[in-house]
Formats: C-alpha cells, structure tokens, sequence
C-alpha cells in the first residue's frame, strides 16, 4: 500500500465552537468559506499579478528608451543639416581698430580693413550764463531736433534757469537722444548738448518761439552758430574693405561684407590696414561631435541594460528580445556604418570615430581636427547631407519618426497601457467573482450547518431515547 501525504493545508470544517458537541454549529462557515474562496482566487491573483509587474516593468523601460532617444537626439541637432556647419569665426589682426563677428552666411577668406575715419556724434557747449545753474534764462518754448526728428519743450517759471532748461529737456517725452547737462566754470553755468546718435546727418538744432527773447540766446543751426561751440562734430565712419571704400553713420557695420558684422574703434595708418580673417569654425564642430560621440555612449548604455541578461542571477532586461528594442538598435548602427559620398572622409571611422568591443565610440580628436582642415565640406556632408543620408541627418529623422505619434515608441506604448487596463479589469473582475462566491458559499455551508445541527439534535435525542429503553422494560418485567 502506498500512502500519500497531501502538500497543501486542509480545509477546516469543524466548529472551533465547544457549542458544536451539543446542538451548536457543526461547520465554522465562515473559516471555511473564506479557506476554499482562496484557494480558488491565489492561483489567478498570483498570475495577474506576475503579468501586471511584468508589463508594468516593460512600460518604464519604455519610457526610459523614450528619455535617452530624445536626449540622444538632442545631441544631433547641431550636426543634422548642412546650415549647421556654417558657424563661421571672424578674427582681427589688430582689435584696436576692429572687432568682428560672423554669420552663417559669410565666407571664408582674408580682407584687409582700413579705417580713417570713425563715427561720432555731436556735443554743443553754450555760452556762459554768470549767475551758474540757478541763472535765470527765460520763457516760451525750445524746439530741438536731432536728424529727422524734433520736440518742443516748454519753459515757464519754474524751469526757466540753466539746470531747469536742462532737465526739461531730458524729461521730454519725445525725446530722440539729445542730452543735456550743466557744466559750471570760472565763467558761469554752460549748458551742454550732446547727441546719443553718431553720423554726419544727425546734428542738433535749437530754435526757440519768445519773439527773440532771453531763449534766443540757446538757439544753434548751421546758419547761427555764436551761442555755442562746437566740441564735436557729427560724422560718419569712413573705412574701405578689400580697397572698397565705405561710409557708415555707425561704428558698427553689418553691410559692409556679407555675413560679418565690423566693429570699428581705431583708426589705421595710412598704408597700414588691418587683417580680417574669416574661416570655418572648427572648433565649434570638433565640440558638437565630441558631445555626439558622448551622448551615442549614453544611448548605447541605456539600450544595452534594457536588452541585457545576467546569467549568474538569470534577470533579464525589461526588452530583452523586444522587437522594438531590437528595431531601434538595428535603425541606429545602420546610420553610424553607412558610408555617405565618395571622398576620402565617407564613413565616421574615416573622421576619427571608431567602435569599441562594447558597442560605445571612441574618438580621435587628431584624426577629426585633421579631415575637418583637409576637407569641411566632406565632413559636413558625412553628418548632414541634404538628400538626408548624412549620419546624423539619418539618426534625427529616424528617432523623429518613432518618438512621433503612430510611431514605434508611441504604438508600444499604447498597446502596453492597453494590457495594463486589461490586466486591471482582471483584477476587479475577479475581485467580483470571488465576492460572488464568498456569498454564494456562505449560503450554502449556512444552511448546511442548520441541517447538521438539526441532525445532531435529533441524534443527541434518539442516543438517550435508546439508552432509557432496558429501564422501561425492567420496570414492566417486575
């Protein structure tokens, strides 16, 4: 005979109730009742809730391949399109006479920069007023005006001295850049013009409307020019690029070359100009490749853990044989081994870039600085080919068409979201059944246990019955 010992714990029937031997419950219904309902819903629970965590894992996995593709891309950004590789450097020779700086539609070359002559704006010094800045000038109105534009200022009683004439002028609402101050000498109180707009047409003029009154005696033109001295002259810059002469109302010029704008300060000697250097901005694109090499290390770490497996612990990655792990892993070396044109600088290892025996980049920033003097615009169409088959051009277009919506990344998304609601429905749907049944069994065992009870009453009942019978009998014998 062989015996078999059950595994698992034995439901309780019997009344934990002393009551029970004597007419009391048979049956603990409700340890019973709660005993069978989880032995029925633990199997399905445990496998809802394997499957909730098992997607639940794949939704944050997700959404970190979401983090590092977006992050990756914005790495590409600065390489993914010819206009990228514009940055242009503006270089001076002598930065006492010039600054300047350069766009994305300049170009290279070197121009010699002469000036003779910078910008400058006017300042006019008023004859003296004896009685100093509380000197009384006069009423009526000043009309002033600076090039094209002019303004009146109003004088009565109470801004009518030199300091008064002054700061109503510099609190004039319409103001154009006139300036007026109080200077105070041995000789009295001057009032002071000066003008914030350089170039020979913006000169200041100074009318007044008292009838020829005290207020005559600040009016200025080029025709009466007594009230004042003239302490400087509005003029243009004068300055010639590549032997081109040039005049400009501004000492800072965007016109003069395309693309550069000229700083000037300082004028040159005769026969003697100053170099403008502009060239390719090398060292700008030598830095966004090195933050595309770093940022590609990062991406490959991420898809590297999150399609992982760890023999010695047997944990796998949360995509580990995902197809859409595996798609983006595909997408991405695809782009970096492609070779693009046909010069000697076609593929990232010809430009320094090369690939480790973990997946990650290196770079050689001397072999990088080299192809980019040998040949930039290689260089720029290995990244950012306008027909798009440039590395980067390809990698910013791919991550841009799976993160997008409908797109890879977006599509796994939703379909995990969708088995998480499931799986969720699952679960409160079992929760219903189990309700469901607690009741229906507690339904059952109740009217059970009455019936046992009633049973074991009667039981109890015919026992004693049986046992008075001989003594019944005894008593009928004598």
């Amino acid at each position: 005979m062989t015996t078999t010992t059950a595994s698992s714990t034995p439901v309780s029937v019997a009344s934990s109730s002393s009551a029970g031997a004597a007419g009391g419950s048979v049956i603990n219904v409700s340890s019973l009742v709660s005993q069978l309902v989880a032995a029925t819903e633990a199997p399905q629970q445990a496998l809802i809730a394997n499957q909730t965590t098992a997607v639940t894992a794949k939704i944050s996995a997700v959404g970190s391949l979401q983090s590092a593709l977006a992050t990756f891309q914005s790495s590409l950004i600065p390489l993914s399109t010819p206009s990228a590789f514009n940055a242009q450097t503006a270089a001076s020779s002598d930065q006492t006479v010039f600054r300047a700086t350069a766009g994305a539609s300049s170009v290279a070359g070197s121009y010699s920069i002469a000036v003779s002559a910078l910008a400058s704006s006017q300042q006019l010094l008023s004859g003296a007023f004896a009685g100093g800045s509380i000197a009384i000038v006069g009423t009526g109105t000043l009309t002033l005006s600076l090039g094209g534009s002019s303004f009146n200022v109003a004088i009565d009683s109470t801004d009518d001295s030199v300091a008064g004439i002054a700061s109503a002028i510099n609190s004039a609402s319409n103001n154009p850049g006139v300036t007026a101050t109080v200077v105070t000498g041995s000789d009295g109180a001057h009032l002071v013009l000066s003008s914030s707009m350089t170039g020979a047409a913006n000169t200041i003029q100074v009318s007044e409307t008292d009838g020829g009154g005290a207020l005559a005696a600040l009016t200025y033109d080029s025709g009466n020019t007594t009230h004042y001295t003239q302490e400087a002259a509005a003029q243009d810059a004068s300055f010639s690029v590549a032997g081109v002469p040039y005049t400009s109302p501004s000492n800072t010029v965007s016109d003069a070359l395309t693309g550069v704008t000229l700083t000037l300060l300082g004028t040159t000697a005769t026969g003697t100009p100053a170099t403008l250097t502009v060239a390719n901005d090398t060292a700008t694109i030598q830095s966004n490749i090195q933050n595309f090499v770093a940022a590609y290390n990062t991406l490959e770490s991420t898809l590297s853990g999150l399609g992982s497996y760890d023999a010695t612990t047997g944990t796998a990655g949360a995509l580990q044989g995902n197809p859409l792990l595996t798609q983006t892993q595909n997408q991405v070396k695809s782009a970096l081994y492609s070779l693009v044109g046909s010069s000697n600088y076609n593929s990232l290892a010809s430009v320094g870039i090369t690939t480790n025996s973990d997946g990650t980049l290196s770079l050689n920033s001397t072999t990088l600085a080299t192809a980019l003097s040998g040949n930039f615009t290689a260089v720029s169409q290995l990244f950012s080919s306008s027909s798009s088959s440039g590395i980067a051009a390809q990698l910013n277009s791919q991550i841009s068409a799976d993160l997008a919506t409908g797109g890879s990344v977006d599509t796994t998304s939703k379909t995990l979201a969708t088995q998480e609601n499931a799986l969720t429905q699952q679960s409160s749907a079992l929760n219903t059944q189990m309700a469901a049944l607690t009741a229906s069994l507690t339904e059952q065992y109740a009217t059970l246990n009455t019936l046992l009870s009633s049973l074991q009453t009667t039981s109890s009942y015919l026992s004693q019955a049986f046992a008075n019978l001989p003594s019944v009998q005894g008593k009928a014998n004598a």
